[in-house]
C-alpha cells in the first residue's frame, strides 16, 4: 500500500516521538506488573449476570475491536464461531451477507441485525435484506446471540442476532475524537465525534464519510452519515433519550456478477459498472424512555421509525449471457436492454437498463418491564414485553432501451407505459405489515443453578396489491391471471391478497455454575422466520386471492455447551448445537422464494483466549486467539416438490462451510503498542439449491453462466498494529487484510463474484 507522501511525512516523526515519550513516562510512573482481565459490562440486549445466559452468545468489545482494527463488520465478526460472512459486492460491507449455524447469509435474511435494540432491515417481516449496518465507527461494542435468550426478540430466530451497541452520551463534561484513515483502493475515511454532559444529560454528535473504489473496476462508493444521541433524567427514576439519523450512500456496486468465460479473462471487472449504480437514503429516529420504579423494577419503553429508499440501476440483469426465458449460456455478460441502435457491451452509454425503487416505511413501540422477584422462595429475574410493528413498502420497477434512463430514474418514471412505448412500468407492488408480539421470560436462581423458561407469541398480518406486474395489458377476460390462476401479467391490476400467521414459540435454557468462573449451559427454543412476500397471487380453496402459500420458517434448536474462566488468563466457550426446519425457505430459480422442506444443522463450535501477560504477571503480554466451527452436517432431508427447487435428499444446504477457522497471535507492551497477525480459513461451499435442478439445461450450462459450480475453500492473513502512548491522546493505527492479494471465488449469487483483494489502511485518531 502507498500512503499519501504527506501523511507519512505527518505520522512517523509523531509516532517515533511518542513512542521516546511512552518510554520514559512507563519508567516514570513504574506501569503495574500485572495483566488483569477487565470485567465486561454489558448494557445492551444481554443481561447483567452474564454466567445465567441461557445459551452461547459472544460480545466483541472494544478492547477486541482495537486489536484487530476491523475494515468492516465482517472483520469485527470474523472470530466469533458460528457466523459465516459473504464479502460479495463490496468491500464495506454495505450489502451485509451474514449466515449463522448454516443460515442462508444472502442479505442476512436469518439473522435479526439491531442497532441498540432496533431493527436495521429494511422490513424485517415484509423485507429483510441487509443494505444497512452500523459503522464501526460509531459501535462500542457487538452482542450476538444464538441461544433460546433469542425469544425475546424477533422476527428472525432461526439462527441467531447481532446487536452493535453503539458509543455513549458523555456524562462528565465535554468529550470527543477525530479519525482520518487513508488505504488503498482509493480508500479514506473521516470520523468526528463529539458530546457533552453532565450528571442530568448530554448529547452526542457523530458525522462519518467514507470514500473508495471498491472490490471490482468501476465500482466506485461514496456514503456519509450523521447521527445526534442524547439523553437526560427528568427526575430520579426518568431518564428518556433520543437518536437521530442519517445515512446516505451513492455507489457504482452491482448485485449482477460474471460468467465464466468474463471471470477467467478478468475476476474483477464490472462490464457496465460506470453506469450500474445503486444509492440509499435512510432517516432514523429512536426514543426511549425508562422508568426506574423502584431497586427491583424497571420500565423501558423503545419507540422507532425508519424510512429507507434505495434504488438500484442494471444494464445486465442476469450473470454470463444467461437467458431466463431461453435457458441458455454463454459465459459473457451482455447487456439486458438492447434495443436501441449502436448498443452493445462496448459502447453501453447507448444502451438501456432498469431502475428498481423502493421505499420501507418501519415503525414500531415496545414496552418491556424488568423486574427481580421472589416467586417459590426463590430469587427470580423476569422480563415481560409487548410490541407493535408496522411495515409499509413500496416496489418499482421500470425499464427501457432508451439511454435517457441510465442517469436519471426520472425520466423512466415519467415514460412508464405499457409494453412498446418507449419505457416500461414494469413493476408496482404494495406490501403491508402489521405485528404483534408478547413475550415473557423467567429465571429462577436455584443455587448454582439459573433455569430460564421463556415464551414468545409472533402475529402478524400481510396484505400486498398488485398495482403493475408485466408489461402486457391485462387479458381479454380481465382477469390478468395465466391458466394456473397466478398473476403474472397485466396493467393496473389492483388486485390484493393478505395472509395472516400466529405462531407460539416456546424457549427453556439451563445454566449451571457449579465450577468457579465456569458455566455448563443447555437449551431448546423454537425458531421462527417469515417468508419475504412475493410478487404472485394465488387463488385459495375459497376462489380468493391471497399470497403465495409459502410457509413461515419454523425451526427447533437445540444447544449444549461450556463457557470457562477457571484457569488465570485463559478462557473459552464450546457449544455442540443441533437444528432442524419443519419446512425450511429457499430462493427459487425466478428469485421467489418457495419451500424446500425438511432440513437439518449440526455442528460443533469453540472460541478460546489466552493471555501469558496474565499467567506469568508480566506487563508485556503474548496473547492467542482461535475460534472454529465443524457444521459437519447442513443438508436437505427430502427431495423437492418442485422442479424448480433443484433439491435432492442429504444435498448440502448453500453457503454452508464445513470448516470456518480464525487463528491470531497478538502482543501488547505497556507503553501502548499493539501488533497481531491472524488467518482466516473458509472451505469449500455450494451454490444456491436451484443450479442443481432444472432451471438450467445442465450443469456445464450453470457453470458456464457462473451461477453452478463448487466455491472452493480459501485462507487469508491478515494483521494490525496500533500505538497509543501512555497520557497521550493520539492513537496511530495501521490494518492489512487478505495481505497474500489472494484472489478467490467469494459467491455464485447472481454469478460469480471474486473477493475483496488486497487491502491495507492506516491513519491516526485524536481523543478530545
Amino acid at each position: 500500500m502507498v500512503f499519501k507522501k504527506k501523511v507519512l511525512a505527518i505520522l512517523i516523526p509523531m509516532a517515533v516521538a511518542h513512542i521516546a515519550f511512552a518510554a520514559d513516562e512507563v519508567a516514570k510512573d513504574k506501569v503495574k506488573t500485572d495483566v488483569k482481565a477487565e470485567k465486561v459490562i454489558v448494557k445492551g440486549i444481554l443481561p447483567e449476570k452474564l454466567e445465567a445466559v441461557p445459551g452461547s452468545f459472544a460480545v466483541v468489545d472494544q478492547k477486541e475491536m482495537k486489536e484487530r482494527l476491523p475494515f468492516s463488520v465482517k472483520e469485527a465478526l470474523n472470530n466469533v464461531p458460528g457466523v459465516n460472512f459473504v464479502t460479495a459486492e463490496d468491500p464495506m460491507s454495505l450489502g451485509l451477507n451474514i449466515g449463522i449455524r448454516g443460515m442462508d447469509p444472502r442479505r442476512t435474511a436469518r439473522t435479526l441485525l439491531m442497532e441498540d435494540g432496533m431493527p436495521l432491515h429494511l422490513a424485517p417481516y415484509g423485507d429483510p435484506s441487509a443494505h444497512y449496518s452500523t459503522p464501526m465507527d460509531r459501535v462500542d461494542r457487538i452482542e450476538v446471540v444464538k441461544g433460546s435468550g433469542q425469544i425475546l426478540y424477533g422476527p428472525q430466530t432461526v439462527g441467531g442476532m447481532i446487536n452493535f451497541v453503539t458509543k455513549p452520551v458523555p456524562r462528565n463534561g465535554f468529550a470527543g475524537s477525530a479519525t482520518a484513515i487513508f488505504g488503498n483502493n482509493d480508500f479514506n475515511s473521516q470520523h468526528l465525534n463529539l458530546g457533552t454532559g453532565n450528571e442530568v444529560g448530554g448529547f452526542m454528535i457523530d458525522a462519518i464519510k467514507k470514500k473508495g473504489d471498491g472490490v471490482r473496476k468501476n465500482h466506485n462508493f461514496d456514503i456519509e452519515e450523521y447521527t445526534l444521541k442524547g439523553e437526560i433524567d427528568l427526575t430520579d427514576r426518568h431518564t428518556l433519550k433520543t437518536k437521530l439519523g442519517y445515512y446516505k450512500e451513492d455507489s457504482n456496486v452491482s448485485e449482477t456478477g460474471l460468467g465464466s468465460v468474463d471471470y477467467a479473462q478478468d475476476k474483477f471487472q464490472a462490464p457496465t459498472g460506470n453506469n450500474d449504480r445503486f444509492q440509499h437514503e435512510r432517516k432514523s429516529i429512536q426514543l426511549q424512555h425508562i422508568f426506574k420504579i423502584d431497586e427491583a423494577m424497571k420500565l423501558t419503553t423503545n419507540a422507532y421509525y425508519i424510512d429507507s429508499w434505495r434504488s438500484s440501476f442494471r444494464q445486465t440483469d442476469t450473470a454470463g449471457g444467461w437467458d431466463d426465458e431461453a435457458g441458455t449460456a454463454n459465459g459473457v455478460t451482455a447487456i439486458d436492454r438492447d434495443g436501441n441502435a449502436g448498443c452493445s457491451m462496448a459502447t453501453p452509454d447507448l444502451c438501456g437498463g432498469r431502475h428498481r425503487p423502493r421505499s420501507y416505511h418501519v415503525w414500531g413501540v415496545e414496552p418491556r418491564l424488568d423486574f427481580s422477584h421472589k416467586l417459590f422462595g426463590l430469587e427470580n429475574d423476569a422480563v415481560l414485553g409487548l410490541r407493535y410493528h408496522e411495515e409499509d413498502i413500496r416496489r418499482d420497477q421500470f425499464r427501457s432501451d432508451d439511454p435517457a434512463i441510465i442517469n436519471s430514474l426520472s425520466w423512466g418514471k415519467a415514460n412508464g407505459g405499457n409494453e412498446g412505448d418507449v419505457g416500461e412500468h414494469r413493476e408496482s407492488l404494495r406490501h403491508k405489515v402489521e405485528s404483534k408480539a408478547a413475550y415473557v421470560q423467567n429465571t429462577f436462581h436455584v443455587g448454582d443453578w439459573a433455569l430460564t423458561p421463556g415464551l414468545r407469541l409472533e402475529d402478524y398480518k400481510v396484505k400486498q396489491t398488485i398495482l403493475r406486474a408485466g408489461s402486457c395489458p391485462t387479458h381479454s377476460n380481465g382477469s390478468g391471471l395465466d391458466g394456473n390462476d397466478h398473476c403474472v401479467d397485466g396493467d393496473g391490476l389492483g388486485l390484493s391478497g393478505s395472509k395472516n400467521q400466529t405462531e407460539l414459540l416456546p424457549g427453556f435454557g439451563v445454566a449451571w455454575n457449579g465450577i468457579a468462573n465456569t458455566t455448563i449451559f443447555s437449551g431448546v427454543h423454537r425458531g421462527f422466520s417469515p417468508p419475504r412476500p412475493d410478487r404472485d397471487l394465488v387463488k385459495n380453496d375459497a376462489n380468493l386471492y391471497q399470497l403465495d402459500k409459502t410457509k413461515p420458517e419454523l425451526s427447533t434448536n437445540y444447544e449444549l455447551g461450556a463457557r470457562s474462566k477457571y484457569f488465570k488468563g485463559v478462557s473459552f466457550e464450546s457449544t455442540l448445537f443441533h437444528t432442524k426446519f419443519d419446512d425450511i425457505v429457499v430462493k427459487g430459480a425466478s428469485g421467489t422464494y418457495q419451500n424446500g422442506g425438511e432440513a437439518q444443522m449440526t455442528g460443533l463450535e469453540f472460541a478460546g483466549r489466552v493471555d501469558f501477560g496474565e499467567i506469568y504477571n508480566t506487563p508485556h503480554n503474548f496473547y492467542t486467539t482461535a475460534s472454529y466451527t465443524n457444521l459437519f452436517t447442513a443438508k436437505f432431508k427430502k427431495d423437492g416438490s418442485d422442479a424448480e427447487e433443484g433439491i435432492s435428499s442429504g444435498q448440502r444446504l448453500a453457503y454452508a462451510p464445513k470448516h470456518l477457522a480464525s487463528l491470531n497471535f497478538g502482543y501488547q507492551h505497556p507503553i501502548g503498542f499493539n501488533v497481531r497477525i491472524g488467518a482466516d480459513y473458509v472451505s469449500e461451499q455450494e451454490p444456491d439449491a436451484y443450479t442443481k435442478g432444472t432451471l438450467f439445461a445442465n450443469a456445464a450450462e450453470a457453470a458456464l453462466a457462473g451461477y453452478g459450480g463448487t466455491i472452493p475453500s480459501y485462507t487469508l492473513f491478515n494483521a494490525s498494529a496500533s500505538f497509543k502512548p501512555v497520557g497521550s491522546k493520539l492513537t496511530y493505527f495501521v490494518s492489512g487484510h487478505n495481505l497474500g492479494d489472494k484472489e478467490y471465488l467469494a459467491s455464485r449469487v447472481d454469478g460469480m463474484f471474486a473477493g475483496r483483494s488486497r487491502q491495507v489502511f492506516g491513519g491516526i485518531k485524536v481523543d478530545f
